[in-house]
């Protein structure tokens, strides 16, 4: 039996006029965090959040963590290409490293572009992209996330101070230590022994929805290996438990380094695979890693 809100998006996608009949999408991966892809160049969808709820449900829809349109984008921004980030609830995400690899790797091989740098405008601001070509293929793909904010009010956090690092979080009676890092969306990272007895669906929703975030937030639980390798399991806000975050893993590299558990730059491990990112002298954060297409086809919106 589906469940009452999927079967009331449904309901509402197949009334909606403004809504196409059916949707030509891709899917793709990067570490497993996966997306569906829908190219609007033509005819900009004028309601994505219901249809990202439809197709991100993993039994009644394609199943994704969430929908991401690719377009123009605008005079102002200077890019190349527009990314809008829809997670699976339906919200608009500022920012998605893994979505960007794909993003890059999608417009190089459906042959957009011809070039190997490119340029992408998001909420978060623009983001550019150097791809790492093996024959017509895109191997891996090394995008500028730009320089990680640590201002309370930049995340938006309820916090005094400059920044949020080692500090006190307490949920549900229990004292958490946290650093919390903006890479143009929120991150709280929180050093967590035995990742893999953590209960993430259990407590994962009482870190995102914790009153220190008006916005709510994504939460990072991570066990520091060594000064150059980190495991990362990953709350994502408005998605769940996803395999990789790759706004994530640049925000746990840069708070491991603040609180000089790692070196600037290190492999981060996550449930789907690794980062390669990299806090770069220019104060910059550059994360690096793979991006596969899993299929294609028609969604049917009624």
């Amino acid at each position: 039996m589906a469940r009452p809100e999927i079967l009331a998006t449904l309901e509402s996608l197949s009334r909606d006029r403004t809504q196409p009949d059916r949707v030509v999408f891709t899917k793709m991966q990067g570490l497993g965090n996966d997306y569906i892809y829908v190219e609007e160049f033509d005819a900009p969808l004028a309601n994505p959040a219901p249809l990202a709820i439809a197709v991100s449900d993993r039994h009644f829809g394609v199943g994704s963590d969430g929908l991401v349109l690719i377009g123009k984008a605008s005079p102002a921004s200077g890019a190349d290409f527009r990314m809008r980030i829809f997670n699976a609830d339906g919200s608009e995400a500022e920012m998605c490293g893994n979505a960007t690899r794909c993003v890059g790797k999608y417009l190089y091989e459906k042959h957009f572009i011809r070039e190997k740098r490119l340029s992408l405008e998001t909420l978060s601001g623009v983001r550019r992209l150097e791809l790492f070509t093996e024959g017509p293929h895109v191997a891996r793909v090394r995008v500028d996330m730009g320089e990680p904010r640590l201002a309370p009010a930049d995340l938006p956090l309820q916090a005094e101070g400059d920044t949020f690092i080692d500090q006190d979080v307490v949920v549900q009676g229990r004292l958490y230590k946290g650093t919390a890092v903006s890479m143009g969306n929120p991150h709280l990272v929180i050093p967590m022994p035995g990742l893999e007895s953590l209960d993430l669906g259990k407590i994962g929703p009482l870190f995102e929805h914790h009153p220190l975030f008006p916005r709510r937030v994504n939460t990072e639980f991570v066990q520091v290996e060594n000064r150059e390798r980190i495991r990362m399991r990953v709350w994502e806000r408005g998605a769940g438990e996803t395999l990789a975050c790759g706004t994530g893993a640049c925000a746990v590299l840069v708070a491991c380094s603040l609180n000089n558990w790692t070196k600037r730059r290190a492999f981060v491990e996550l449930p789907g695979g690794e980062l390669d990112i990299d806090w770069a002298d220019d104060g910059r954060v550059y994360m690096t890693g793979e991006a596969a297409f899993v299929c294609s086809g028609e969604y049917f919106v009624r």
